[in-house]
């Protein structure tokens, strides 16, 4: 499979397992997983061409680690960023001092008056280097950095999560928390 083909379907796979299994006549469980034989067989339904070899080898290449296996890798799901309703049974845990949060200038103002709302997803994404949200605003335009205190909003009750790529996660990032 070359590059080009992995990309499609990855794309393909992150609609399908973050936003709307239905494209395919997908059933996600409540914690987002579907049966790996299931989800090649229907990928394939749709004109994909994928095997347990190629699926494994999207899920270890994918630059963004967005896919997970289950232990026996019989079950996969995206690992966050769902607009479909699931439960990741993420673990609270203690965030590093400051993250990070790549936006585009139009935002900018909105962000200011309501801080980084979730929109459609889950969660507010949040990167632990600027690197990884420069990468992220840069898919819009001209990337915005923000820095988010993060530290201080979980001394004042805010809750985090760290996804199983890294990305953490919380509800919403009020804009007294935000460097412009």
């Amino acid at each position: 499979m070359n590059e080009q083909q992995k990309r499609k379907i990855s794309t393909f796979m992150s609609l399908v397992l973050r936003h709307k299994p239905e494209e395919i006549g997908l059933q996600l469980d409540e914690n987002g997983w579907a049966l790996v034989s299931d989800f090649i067989s229907k990928m394939n339904g749709k004109g994909n061409t994928l095997d347990v070899e190629s699926l494994e080898e999207i899920v270890s290449t994918n630059d963004k680690k967005r896919f997970a296996f289950n232990d026996d890798k019989t079950k996969i799901r995206a690992s966050q960023g769902h607009s479909v309703t699931v439960d990741l049974a993420l673990i609270e845990i203690i965030p590093p001092e400051t993250l990070f949060h790549g936006t585009v200038e139009k935002f900018i103002d909105e962000i200011k008056t309501k801080g980084l709302l979730k929109m459609s997803r889950q969660h507010v994404h949040l990167s632990k280097d600027k690197e990884t949200a420069l990468k992220v605003g840069s898919r819009r335009g001209n990337p915005v950095i923000l820095i988010v205190n993060s530290s201080e909003m979980q001394q004042d009750g805010y809750k985090f999560y760290q996804s199983e790529n890294g990305v953490w996660l919380t509800d919403h990032v009020p804009a007294k928390y935000i460097q412009f």
